[in-house]
């Protein structure tokens, strides 16, 4: 496959932003040293010309692709006519009416925000409202924000140095069956993870659960699927506890998986159920979504109270609208089942392939990969090999996050086979060179 380095614009373009930005941007721009001009469906296009198979989409924003028609053409009518309030519009009452047609059943009580931190927040709100207890239990490698609500949920080491965080927070293993925190083995171990959260709950809390809060898949983790009864062992524990069960769906939601909820595997209805990313197509925009019993809990159901200056606002809604008009239409979420299972029995032979492929994962258009030492051991790949990893796909056309051990793939859901598979035969040659110069065949 051809090479190309990063071209003379990109490298102006990238020189002129860096003065004034300040530091801490997403890591996969950041190694990139690429300015991107344009985008149409699953490709990306840089200011130099080159292209390129988008395996990131955002991290999951891009459900509809880049610059789908309907979704420019939506956008381009509101931003005529209404581009912020929160006055009803026609617009914002067409977008809840689709959506709740489409969410579990009982889930009918929308509310919007901004951000996926911000919704998540607004999630511990009502569940203190509703129960009248502050405690929150959430998992090991699990991701909700950056923001003080959510930071002490984080279960990595991402939030180290950035303490003192809230009371009240507490984390508990994740059904990860590759890494088992617990040393022990699926389906041998009876989900032994989902009993441990009672102990959690038993030793370390004040017995004051309002609501645990989990990932279908974590996806910051890796894209790390949990198995079956993970989900349901969590919902019973949360329902003896008199806590609301608080599905985290900003990554798994609107069709990823190949379901429209990613706790559809599970064959779960959540209490309370945070959106977003994949919501707005791009647009940023993220919700609450629960029930009319508990979203009428006071305060949270006060005037204000659980409101947002942006949430909602006519672009956000008009994006909303225009991203699941064509998740819908076009049937996505069964082409992220489809294309996904075939991406999956090709990563597969990948594994085969290469012995620093560790594990292969995934549902839908949510896969992972990781990327190991030793296979006995699974000591993670250095990160100097996976950052020459990264550089190797996009010098051949693909952006992957390929730069960390734990890979994740999550294409935009109008991918083609077609395309997918040309993406993964450069993850393949890309393999094949960082394997041999580093010693790992």
């Amino acid at each position: 496959m051809t090479r190309r380095e990063v071209g003379p614009r990109s490298k102006d373009i990238v020189a002129r932003e860096r003065r004034f930005q300040a530091p801490g941007s997403q890591s996969f721009a950041l190694q990139s040293g690429l300015a991107m001009a344009r985008g149409a469906g699953s490709t990306l296009y840089d200011e130099d010309g080159h292209e390129y198979i988008d395996f990131i989409a955002g991290i999951g924003v891009g459900s509809v692709g880049h610059c789908h028609p309907h979704y420019v053409e939506t956008l381009k009518r509101q931003v005529e006519r209404l581009t912020f309030g929160s006055f009803t519009t026609e617009t914002r009452a067409r977008f809840l009416e689709l959506l709740a047609s489409v969410t579990p059943a009982g889930l009918t009580r929308i509310q919007m925000f901004s951000g996926g931190a911000e919704a998540v927040e607004a999630a511990l709100r009502l569940a203190k409202a509703a129960t009248g207890k502050s405690e929150v239990v959430g998992f090991w490698g699990g991701f909700h924000g950056k923001t003080g609500g959510v930071l002490p949920l984080l279960g990595s080491e991402f939030k180290h140095h950035l303490g003192p965080f809230m009371p009240g927070r507490y984390v508990s293993p994740y059904a990860d069956c590759y890494r088992c925190p617990l040393r022990l083995r699926y389906p041998d171990c009876g989900i032994a993870c989902a009993e441990f959260v009672r102990d959690v709950i038993r030793y370390q809390t004040g017995g004051e659960i309002g609501a645990i809060l989990v990932e279908p898949i974590q996806g910051t983790a890796g894209n790390v699927v949990p198995p079956e009864g993970f989900l349901r062992a969590l919902e019973a524990i949360a329902r003896d506890h008199g806590a609301l069960l608080i599905v985290d769906e900003m990554l798994t939601g609107f069709g990823r998986t190949g379901a429209m909820w990613g706790a559809e595997h599970d064959g779960v209805i959540p209490d309370v159920m945070t959106v977003g990313k994949g919501a707005g197509g791009g647009f940023p925009l993220a919700g609450v979504i629960s029930t009319e019993a508990l979203t009428a809990s006071k305060p949270w159901s006060n005037p204000s109270a659980s409101s947002s200056s942006y949430g909602g606002n006519p672009l956000a809604a008009a994006a909303g609208l225009a991203a699941l008009e064509i998740i819908l239409k076009e049937d996505l979420v069964t082409n992220a089942e489809r294309v996904g299972k075939v991406m999956l029995s090709r990563l597969l032979a990948l594994k085969e392939k290469y012995r620093c492929v560790g594990e292969v994962r995934g549902r839908g258009l949510m896969l992972g990969i990781e990327l190991v030492r030793d296979r006995t051991t699974k000591e993670p790949l250095a990160k100097s090999v996976t950052h020459a990893l990264y550089q190797e796909c996009l010098r051949r056309g693909l952006v992957a996050m390929t730069y960390a051990p734990s890979i994740r793939i999550n294409p935009p859901l109008v991918i083609r086979e077609e395309q997918a598979l040309a993406g993964l035969a450069i993850l393949d040659e890309a393999l094949g060179v960082v394997t041999r110069e580093h010693g790992l065949e």
